[in-house]
């Protein structure tokens, strides 16, 4: 099973702040919130940490049929960048969850499963527009939009 998560950086920015008080504290452990802080690009780093953890509830919430908004259940354990991507792992009531995400100026594009190393997985990214259903034909293992952006993943 994989679970999969995009973020519109554009959407984003307009959606959230993610500086005002309180904000990283209700999603964010301490931990993860040090590395927001100490990031060269804090903003980008919310938006990975997020995308990890969006991603990884994703399968947890179908094996688990968990369906809560509980993000600080949801830890960023390891991470590691390298220009535009990075690998990191994700942990929930202790299940451990792989990711690979790929970071542009425009998205951040996550895709996290139970296996590692990942098995192969055909990812998909183009315009999200709402009323375009014919996506659901192309049989995608998940589907995730946000913004201008639809990402499907198949196994």
């Amino acid at each position: 099973m994989i679970g999969n998560d995009i973020v519109d950086l554009r959407q984003a920015a307009l959606e959230s702040n993610w500086r005002r008080k309180g904000y990283l504290n209700k999603l964010f452990t301490k931990n993860e919130q040090q590395w927001i802080l100490e990031a060269s690009n804090p903003g980008q780093m919310v938006w990975l940490l997020w995308s990890m953890k969006e991603a990884a509830y994703k399968i947890y919430s179908r094996r688990k049929t968990w369906r809560a908004f509980a993000p600080l259940k949801l830890i960023c354990k390891t991470l590691e960048i390298k220009e535009e991507l990075a690998i990191g792992s994700v942990e929930c009531e202790s299940h451990t969850f792989f990711s690979q995400t790929m970071l542009t100026a425009q998205f951040i594009h996550t895709i996290a499963t139970e296996q590692h190393p990942m098995q192969a997985i055909t990812v998909k990214i183009t315009g999200y527009n709402p009323t375009d259903t014919s996506y659901r034909n192309t049989d995608p293992a998940t589907v995730s939009h946000h913004g201008r952006y639809l990402a499907l993943a198949y196994v």
